[in-house]
């Protein structure tokens, strides 16, 4: 095999990718097994092409709620400079698997009939519920998703210290992550150059019509290749501040479709 798209889980990847590798495929790798690894290139095609030309035959490919965040960022950066960046994520328990799908459809059904709800996929009730843990919690009291968020960020970009901290929330969605992203730059920037600048940038789709109620949601998300954006406003509580509302098919984007992308890189000789 030329390509292998692999998805079996860290522990699987790790044995299994370096023997596809040793027999002469190129491995892109969708757990979390490579991710970090220095060696290893951690690609989202529309922002860090040029780093699958370092490859040793594994490519990485990122976190979900990563991939929709800095394919928005990033033309930012380009344009006006990052200095901190804020983020929370609304994630849909898609991310979580078949069983957290099934949970919450069983858990609505069951609750609307007033039966007694079973959980089994998360920790609590995820119907009619937010969950502020996703993955386990480490000792400075983050998050695993959450610290993937930062480190991915930071790698991908290749801004090892950029200021960033994120906050990961599962929500009662079925698909489609959100995310709420502040966003300090170091050039002045305006709602409308933010706007110009996004709609530019490959991959990316602006809705931004407040006035006909007009934004990115998880319903109009899903099943698109694109990352949505919009609520893109000036933040005047700090200097060059913007806020925006991120939406993306997790599965897709966040997932897939990212994954098919760096193969075709890898095909065109990347």
């Amino acid at each position: 095999m030329d390509i292998v798209l692999s998805s079996p889980g860290a522990s699987v990847s790790l044995e299994f990718a370096p023997k596809a590798v040793e027999a002469g495929a190129v491995v892109i790798d969708n757990s979390s097994a490579f991710r970090m690894d220095p060696d290893v290139p951690l690609v989202v095609p529309e922002v860090n092409p040029e780093a699958i030309k370092g490859h040793k035959g594994i490519i990485a490919n990122p976190n979900c709620s990563t991939i929709q965040l800095v394919a928005v960022l990033w033309p930012l950066h380009l344009a006006f400079g990052i200095e901190r960046v804020v983020v929370s994520t609304y994630q849909a328990v898609s991310g979580a698997g078949r069983m957290a799908l099934e949970e919450l459809s069983g858990q609505c059904a069951a609750l609307i009939s007033q039966r007694p709800v079973e959980i089994k996929a998360f920790e609590h009730q995820i119907a009619f519920n937010v969950l502020p843990q996703i993955d386990v919690f480490e000792d400075d009291g983050y998050t695993r998703e959450e610290t993937k968020m930062i480190r991915e960020s930071r790698k991908i970009m290749g801004l090892p210290d950029l200021r960033i901290t994120a906050t990961a929330v599962r929500v009662p969605v079925m698909n489609a992550h959100s995310e709420a992203v502040n966003v300090q730059t170091l050039k002045p920037v305006t709602a409308q150059g933010a706007r110009e600048v996004l709609s530019a940038a490959p991959g990316l789709k602006v809705v931004d019509d407040p006035k006909e109620m007009e934004y990115p949601m998880p319903l109009s998300a899903s099943g698109r290749d694109e990352v949505q954006v919009g609520r893109i406003r000036v933040d005047p509580s700090v200097e060059n501040g913007l806020d925006l509302w991120v939406c993306a098919d997790n599965l897709r984007k966040g997932a897939a479709l990212n994954a098919v992308q760096i193969a075709e890189l890898v095909v065109a000789g990347l």
